[in-house]
Protein backbone atom coordinates (compact mmCIF):
# COMPACT_ATOMS: atom_id res chain seq x y z
CA UNK A 1 0.00 0.00 0.00
CA UNK A 2 1.38 3.42 -0.95
CA UNK A 3 1.74 6.23 1.59
CA UNK A 4 -1.13 8.00 -0.23
CA UNK A 5 -3.43 4.99 0.28
CA UNK A 6 -2.33 4.67 3.91
CA UNK A 7 -3.03 8.37 4.50
CA UNK A 8 -6.47 8.07 2.90
CA UNK A 9 -7.26 5.08 5.16
CA UNK A 10 -6.08 7.01 8.23
CA UNK A 11 -8.46 9.87 7.33
CA UNK A 12 -11.35 7.41 6.80
CA UNK A 13 -10.70 5.90 10.24
CA UNK A 14 -10.55 9.35 11.87
CA UNK A 15 -7.07 8.83 13.33
CA UNK A 16 -5.75 12.41 13.72
CA UNK A 17 -2.53 11.30 15.46
CA UNK A 18 -1.79 8.96 12.56
CA UNK A 19 -2.65 11.69 10.03
CA UNK A 20 -0.17 14.05 11.69
CA UNK A 21 2.62 11.46 11.83
CA UNK A 22 2.27 10.17 8.25
CA UNK A 23 1.78 13.64 6.72
CA UNK A 24 4.96 14.84 8.46
CA UNK A 25 6.86 11.75 7.27
CA UNK A 26 5.74 12.40 3.67
CA UNK A 27 6.76 16.07 3.92
CA UNK A 28 10.18 15.03 5.31
CA UNK A 29 10.55 12.60 2.38
CA UNK A 30 9.99 15.43 -0.09
CA UNK A 31 6.55 14.36 -1.36
CA UNK A 32 4.77 17.12 -3.31
CA UNK A 33 2.47 18.94 -0.81
CA UNK A 34 -0.38 19.19 -3.33
CA UNK A 35 -0.21 15.45 -3.96
CA UNK A 36 -0.38 14.82 -0.20
CA UNK A 37 -3.61 16.83 -0.15
CA UNK A 38 -5.22 15.53 -3.34
CA UNK A 39 -4.12 11.89 -3.39
CA UNK A 40 -4.04 11.29 0.37
CA UNK A 41 -6.08 13.59 2.59
CA UNK A 42 -8.88 14.59 0.20
CA UNK A 43 -9.01 11.14 -1.40
CA UNK A 44 -9.82 9.72 2.04
CA UNK A 45 -12.44 12.37 2.74
CA UNK A 46 -14.11 11.69 -0.62
CA UNK A 47 -14.65 8.07 0.49
CA UNK A 48 -16.09 9.36 3.78
CA UNK A 49 -18.56 11.51 1.82
CA UNK A 50 -19.75 8.52 -0.20
CA UNK A 51 -20.10 6.31 2.90
CA UNK A 52 -21.91 9.05 4.85
CA UNK A 53 -24.41 9.52 2.03
CA UNK A 54 -24.99 5.76 1.86
CA UNK A 55 -25.65 5.65 5.62
CA UNK A 56 -22.51 3.59 6.32
CA UNK A 57 -20.91 6.36 8.40
CA UNK A 58 -22.50 8.72 10.93
CA UNK A 59 -21.99 12.35 11.94
CA UNK A 60 -19.49 11.73 14.82
CA UNK A 61 -17.32 9.53 12.54
CA UNK A 62 -17.45 12.09 9.72
CA UNK A 63 -16.38 14.81 12.15
CA UNK A 64 -13.41 12.71 13.30
CA UNK A 65 -12.40 12.07 9.68
CA UNK A 66 -12.68 15.80 8.90
CA UNK A 67 -10.50 16.56 11.92
CA UNK A 68 -7.89 14.02 10.77
CA UNK A 69 -7.86 15.60 7.30
CA UNK A 70 -7.56 19.11 8.78
CA UNK A 71 -4.63 17.98 10.96
CA UNK A 72 -2.75 16.94 7.82
CA UNK A 73 -3.71 20.03 5.84
CA UNK A 74 -2.46 22.35 8.61
CA UNK A 75 1.01 20.77 8.28
CA UNK A 76 1.03 21.01 4.49
CA UNK A 77 -0.50 24.49 4.13
CA UNK A 78 2.65 26.54 4.96
CA UNK A 79 4.47 24.75 2.11
CA UNK A 80 1.94 25.84 -0.50
CA UNK A 81 1.46 29.36 -1.84
CA UNK A 82 -2.18 30.42 -1.48
CA UNK A 83 -2.53 30.67 -5.24
CA UNK A 84 -1.57 27.00 -5.59
CA UNK A 85 -4.00 25.76 -2.94
CA UNK A 86 -6.63 23.79 -4.89
CA UNK A 87 -10.02 25.52 -4.69
CA UNK A 88 -13.21 23.95 -5.96
CA UNK A 89 -14.98 27.32 -5.63
CA UNK A 90 -16.23 29.81 -3.07
CA UNK A 91 -19.39 29.22 -1.02
CA UNK A 92 -21.11 31.67 1.35
CA UNK A 93 -23.16 29.81 3.95
CA UNK A 94 -25.43 30.64 6.88
CA UNK A 95 -28.45 29.61 8.93
CA UNK A 96 -31.32 32.01 8.17
CA UNK A 97 -32.85 34.72 10.35
CA UNK A 98 -34.64 33.50 13.48
CA UNK A 99 -32.91 30.12 13.40
CA UNK A 100 -30.02 29.29 15.75
CA UNK A 101 -29.38 25.70 14.64
CA UNK A 102 -25.77 25.07 13.77
CA UNK A 103 -24.88 21.36 13.73
CA UNK A 104 -26.14 20.56 10.21
CA UNK A 105 -24.53 23.69 8.81
CA UNK A 106 -21.21 22.88 10.51
CA UNK A 107 -21.23 19.42 8.96
CA UNK A 108 -21.88 20.93 5.51
CA UNK A 109 -18.98 23.36 6.06
CA UNK A 110 -16.64 20.52 7.07
CA UNK A 111 -17.62 18.34 4.09
CA UNK A 112 -17.28 21.22 1.63
CA UNK A 113 -13.91 22.32 3.01
CA UNK A 114 -12.80 18.70 2.76
CA UNK A 115 -13.75 18.77 -0.92
CA UNK A 116 -11.59 21.87 -1.51
CA UNK A 117 -14.21 24.61 -1.36
CA UNK A 118 -13.39 27.97 0.19
CA UNK A 119 -16.14 28.59 2.75
CA UNK A 120 -17.33 31.88 4.22
CA UNK A 121 -19.49 30.86 7.19
CA UNK A 122 -21.72 33.74 8.28
CA UNK A 123 -23.03 31.82 11.30
CA UNK A 124 -26.64 31.60 12.51
CA UNK A 125 -29.65 33.98 12.57
CA UNK A 126 -28.52 35.65 9.33
CA UNK A 127 -30.92 38.17 7.81
CA UNK A 128 -31.31 38.78 4.04
CA UNK A 129 -29.31 42.05 4.19
CA UNK A 130 -26.29 40.20 5.64
CA UNK A 131 -26.42 37.60 2.88
CA UNK A 132 -26.58 40.43 0.32
CA UNK A 133 -23.62 42.18 1.96
CA UNK A 134 -21.70 38.88 1.97
CA UNK A 135 -22.26 38.39 -1.76
CA UNK A 136 -21.05 41.93 -2.52
CA UNK A 137 -17.98 41.54 -0.32
CA UNK A 138 -16.85 37.96 -1.05
CA UNK A 139 -18.26 37.33 -4.57
CA UNK A 140 -19.06 33.63 -3.96
CA UNK A 141 -20.24 31.31 -6.72
CA UNK A 142 -22.78 29.67 -4.39
CA UNK A 143 -24.89 30.69 -1.38
CA UNK A 144 -25.98 27.93 0.99
CA UNK A 145 -28.91 28.63 3.34
CA UNK A 146 -29.99 26.35 6.17
CA UNK A 147 -33.18 26.27 8.27
CA UNK A 148 -34.37 23.73 10.83
CA UNK A 149 -37.67 25.41 11.74
CA UNK A 150 -40.70 25.72 9.47
CA UNK A 151 -41.20 29.23 10.87
CA UNK A 152 -37.82 30.42 9.54
CA UNK A 153 -38.06 28.86 6.05
CA UNK A 154 -39.63 31.99 4.59
CA UNK A 155 -36.49 33.97 5.36
CA UNK A 156 -34.92 31.97 2.50
CA UNK A 157 -37.52 33.41 0.13
CA UNK A 158 -36.86 36.91 1.51
CA UNK A 159 -33.14 36.45 0.86
CA UNK A 160 -33.73 35.39 -2.75
CA UNK A 161 -35.97 38.45 -3.22
CA UNK A 162 -33.35 40.74 -1.62
CA UNK A 163 -30.69 39.45 -4.01
CA UNK A 164 -33.01 40.08 -6.96
CA UNK A 165 -33.69 43.61 -5.74
CA UNK A 166 -29.95 44.34 -5.57
CA UNK A 167 -29.39 42.89 -9.06
CA UNK A 168 -27.22 40.11 -7.65
CA UNK A 169 -29.43 37.05 -8.18
CA UNK A 170 -27.88 36.11 -11.52
CA UNK A 171 -24.32 36.34 -10.16
CA UNK A 172 -24.70 33.46 -7.70
CA UNK A 173 -26.25 29.99 -7.38
CA UNK A 174 -28.47 29.38 -4.33
CA UNK A 175 -28.83 26.05 -2.53
CA UNK A 176 -30.96 25.37 0.53
CA UNK A 177 -31.30 22.59 3.09
CA UNK A 178 -32.49 21.60 6.56
CA UNK A 179 -35.10 19.28 8.06
CA UNK A 180 -38.30 20.99 6.80
CA UNK A 181 -36.91 21.88 3.34
CA UNK A 182 -37.96 20.04 0.18
CA UNK A 183 -37.17 20.22 -3.52
CA UNK A 184 -40.68 21.62 -3.98
CA UNK A 185 -39.95 24.53 -1.64
CA UNK A 186 -36.64 25.18 -3.42
CA UNK A 187 -38.51 25.38 -6.75
CA UNK A 188 -41.18 27.59 -5.22
CA UNK A 189 -38.73 30.26 -3.98
CA UNK A 190 -36.50 30.09 -7.04
CA UNK A 191 -33.44 28.42 -5.49
CA UNK A 192 -31.05 26.55 -7.79
CA UNK A 193 -31.00 23.38 -5.71
CA UNK A 194 -31.90 21.50 -2.54
CA UNK A 195 -29.67 19.12 -0.58
CA UNK A 196 -31.00 16.72 2.07
CA UNK A 197 -27.54 16.14 3.59
CA UNK A 198 -23.95 17.42 3.68
CA UNK A 199 -22.58 14.98 1.09
CA UNK A 200 -25.33 15.90 -1.40
CA UNK A 201 -24.76 19.62 -0.76
CA UNK A 202 -21.08 19.16 -1.66
CA UNK A 203 -21.92 17.30 -4.88
CA UNK A 204 -24.55 19.89 -5.76
CA UNK A 205 -22.03 22.74 -5.40
CA UNK A 206 -19.57 20.89 -7.60
CA UNK A 207 -22.27 20.49 -10.29
CA UNK A 208 -23.50 24.08 -10.09
CA UNK A 209 -19.99 25.57 -10.29
CA UNK A 210 -18.90 23.25 -13.11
Amino acid sequence: MSDFDSLAQIVISGDFGGAKTLTQKMIDNGVDPLEIINQGLMAGMNVVGVRFKAGDMYVPEVMMSARAMSTGIELVKPLIADKDMPSAGKVLIGTVKGDLHDIGKKLVVMMMESAGFEIIDLGVDIDPATFVKGVKEHKPQVIGMSALLTTTMLSMKDTVEALKKEGLRDTVKIIIGGAPITQGFADQIGADGYAPDAATATELCRRLIA
